[in-house]
């Protein structure tokens, strides 16, 4: 209760401004001196794209790496890792993010990078740097989905989740054939339609004055202009239950059977969301959680995940994604496992004490805390408040959101959302010794 009265504290020092090209700049005191995280959150992800125009938005996350109209390839990298800063990029459905932490008296080098590929990315696209890095997103591709045991099973699960032509129907990293297909004048479009200073949202952490770091974000940024024509997205409205149960089942050279479970709930923000992502630490986060303590330690039917068996995928947009999963032990069958999951779930339905609500709220206030602890956490974490809720100040006071859900009002959300018509299932189930056949078995198929 200390850590969070004293992160309220924090959130009254949170100063925002608004430039005239329609930069949001946001900034926020940093815990430690001596160092700048600055971080852009770019209201671009993969539910902009299309069907057949897949993969675009994470592709931008390696291009923009890529050299501009003044920056050479890889000096961006160079200029912060020269200075023991730290850099990355990563995409979502609902954003594109960079960020930097770097001493405080680089923050203007770095500012003007990060303005400098906004401003003149297209002027150093070439055929040659779109071809390296689609090449590199498809070896990307290849290491983390399609060669890794139970790789596939995101893409799976959006795929039962979401219907055909849906924004979220599929992953960030796109398809093969997409990548393939990508060429430069689309490529060099979506940085025009996507990237421009009225979509980004610029946070910087540090403990420079506000008002100078706004100056500095003004003396960099101010000169870019707001794009021509905002950006819109597919339309995300869905309504109702998946239509259930669903299931695909994927025969593949796995270690053990795995299942997938996932649940339709209510977009990320919201209090379906908030009792449900509580319900979700009940059920299946840390040691102390429900599917822990039976599946794993009383009944051996799973391997110890260190009580990460349950979670929700945030979408902000369209309802989000209540999942649970887990690994057979060694001579544990799918289909025991799955039943095993799914007695847990149905006693949730029927019930939840305060214990455990308090717990709950303990596992998921601690990552929350941890996740802001530090200047580049609490500068992403800022800046997903702006971008997705216009509220920087969540980022310190979002834990306030699970200290009135009631053990009443998570059981019947559960016993209204966590059912067989709103139910998908991915199983994965290693080949038979004898078996000859093909390793995978891809589609979906109604449960009998």
């Amino acid at each position: 209760m200390q850590g969070l009265v004293a992160t309220i504290s924090a959130a009254e020092q949170i100063r925002r401004y608004t430039l005239g090209n329609g930069l949001r700049l946001v900034t926020a005191p940093a815990a430690t001196g001596q160092v700048a995280a600055v971080n852009l959150w770019y209201g671009v992800g993969s539910r902009h794209e299309v069907p057949g125009k897949t993969g675009f938005a994470h592709l931008f996350e390696h291009l923009m790496f890529q050299g501009s109209g003044t920056v050479s390839k890889g000096e961006h990298f160079d200029a912060v890792e020269r200075l023991g800063g730290e850099i990355n990029a990563s995409t979502s459905t609902d954003r594109t993010n960079y960020y930097e932490t770097v001493p405080e008296h680089a923050l203007d080098l770095v500012l003007w990078l990060e303005a400098d590929r906004l401003a003149t990315l297209r002027e150093g696209m070439t055929q040659e740097v779109l071809d390296n890095q689609r090449d590199v997103v498809k070896n990307e591709r290849r290491q983390r989905y399609d060669n890794v045991p139970y790789g596939t099973a995101l893409e799976r699960i959006l795929r039962l989740g979401y219907p055909e032509g849906h924004p979220y129907h599929h992953p960030t990293i796109g398809s093969m054939a997409d990548l393939d297909a990508a060429d430069l004048s689309y490529v060099l479009a979506f940085h025009e339609r996507h990237y421009g200073p009225d979509n980004l949202v610029l946070t910087v952490v540090s403990d420079l004055d506000p008002d100078d770091v706004r100056d500095r974000a003004e003396r960099y940024f101010g000169g870019i202009p707001a794009r021509p024509e905002a950006a819109t997205a597919p339309d995300p409205t869905l309504a109702g239950p998946i239509g259930g149960p669903v299931v695909d089942s994927v025969t593949a050279a796995v270690p053990a059977p795995a299942v997938f479970l996932g649940f339709r709930v209510g977009e990320y923000g919201g209090r379906e969301f908030d009792v449900m992502h509580l319900a979700s630490a009940v059920l299946g986060q840390g040691q102390g959680s429900r599917l822990y303590r039976r599946l794993v330690v009383e009944r051996g039917l799973a391997v110890d995940d260190g009580g990460s068996a349950a979670d929700i995928l945030p979408f902000r947009y369209t309802p989000s994604l209540f999942l649970v999963s887990a690994i057979a032990r060694d001579g544990i069958g799918g289909d025991e496992l799955e039943s095993a999951i799914l007695e847990e779930i149905e006693r949730l339905a029927e019930g939840v004490t305060e214990e455990e609500l308090e717990r709950a709220r303990a596992v998921l206030e601690r990552d929350h805390l941890q996740s802001i602890s530090g200047p580049s956490g609490l500068a992403d974490t800022i800046g997903s408040c702006t971008q997705l809720f216009d509220d920087p100040a969540l980022a310190y006071t979002w834990p306030q959101r699970w200290n009135g859900i009631t053990p009443d009002e998570v059981a019947g959300f559960a016993k209204r959302l966590l059912t067989a018509e709103n139910r998908l299932a991915v199983r994965f189930s290693p080949p038979a010794e004898d078996d000859s056949a093909d390793e995978s078995a891809d589609g979906a198929a109604a449960d009998s």
